[in-house]
Parts: C-alpha cells; structure tokens; sequence
C-alpha cells in the first residue's frame, strides 16, 4: 500500500502518460477546475496583462486566462515540469499557442525562462507543495514579476488535509504557514491568506505582491 501511495504522490506532482498520469489528468480536471478558474478570477486579469501559470496541468486555467486577454499587448504564459501535462495543455490551447497569445514551457520553477520584471499576474493551484526547493522556486517567480504584480494561490485545505491523513503527498511541504513565511523572506509583501466560498464551495486563496524598488 505504501508503494502505491508514493506511486500516487509521485503521479499528482509529475504525471507521466500511461493509466496512472491518464487518472490523475482526468482528476484533475474533475476536481481541480474550480481552483483554477477561481485563482484566475481572484488575479484580476486585465485585456493586456502578462500572465503566468506554474504548474498548469491540464491547461484549464490557461485557457480561462486567455478568454480575458483581449488586448493584442495581453500574453499568457505557463510552465509545467511534466512532460505529458505540457502535452496536453498544448492541444487544448493550440489555436491561442499558434495565435502568438500562449507561450507554454517545459521545466521548472527553479529556471523560469524569463526576463526580469516582465509579468503582472502569476497564480497556481495545488501546486507549490511540489516544488523541489520552495525557496528557489519563489525567488525566481519574484524575479519575473514587475514591481507591485500580484500572485494568487488557491488550495483547498479541508481536501488536503484529508488527502494527507490518507497517506497520499506525505513528506510535501503541503502546510501554508511555511510556504507563506518563503514568500515573505523572499520579498513578498502584504501576504495573506483568505477564505472563500464560490457556489456553496469554499476554498483558500493566499495572495502575494512583489515588493519592488
């Protein structure tokens, strides 16, 4: 059983293709889709934002932050580590890709390719818990982010819990209190975290301003 659960662990933070990242896809857009849309709608993208998505899996987020770039300036970004997801994303946003609106990357928030200070919107869902270095991760997304740029994340802490108890990403850094205080030594200001509920669900956003000269 543990070797399952660590199998399962493994899958949610990197699906490969094959029957295991095939279910994880298909779970994630089920029960992931409504963070996604929320963290989208909380990040206050405007017509000619530059946009960032970490960790975009399916693309569902990306193609909800898209409809809102109406602006021929606006342009979306997303960087995912897993191969297959990066697949995935790629069919479904392949009209927006090919329109020059969506640049999708293959890697990790540790190398983010990017230019400083060039994005206004970052937002990711159940994602940072994955991340290898939590501390590098956040410094590079402060990198790319332009002086008083917004970054949203939403997680959904009752369901996570219970998926911890469960024996599933045990030894993630899953807790926010931890992933909140990196943000705030990396440079982050006005870091908070808020409860909210959309149609009877409720859920958890935790905001996150670049603090730069």
């Amino acid at each position: 059983m543990d070797l399952i659960l660590d199998h399962l662990t493994q899958q949610l933070g990197k699906p490969t293709k094959g029957p295991w990242g095939w279910l994880v896809k298909r779970f994630l857009e089920k029960r992931n889709r409504f963070l996604e849309m929320n963290a989208v709608k909380l990040s206050d993208i405007q017509p000619e934002s530059v946009v960032l998505e970490v960790g975009f899996g399916p693309g569902l987020g990306l193609l909800e932050a898209a409809k809102r770039l109406t602006h021929p300036r606006g342009k979306l970004y997303g960087l995912d580590y897993s191969e297959y997801m990066y697949d995935v994303a790629s069919r479904r946003l392949q009209a927006d890709i090919q329109a020059g609106k969506v640049t999708l990357y293959l890697g990790s928030v540790e190398q983010i390719p990017l230019e400083d200070s060039m994005v206004d919107r970052v937002y990711h869902c159940n994602c940072y818990y994955f991340w290898p270095d939590l501390q590098a991760g956040s410094r590079e997304i402060y990198r790319v982010m332009k002086p008083g740029a917004l970054m949203v994340t939403t997680i959904d802490l009752q369901n996570l819990e219970r998926v911890v108890a469960a024996g599933v990403i045990k030894g993630t850094k899953w807790p926010p209190e931890p992933y909140m205080e990196v943000l705030r030594d990396t440079g982050f200001v006005d870091v908070r975290m808020e409860d909210k509920e959309e149609r009877g669900r409720s859920f958890q956003a935790i905001f996150a301003t670049a603090n730069k000269p």
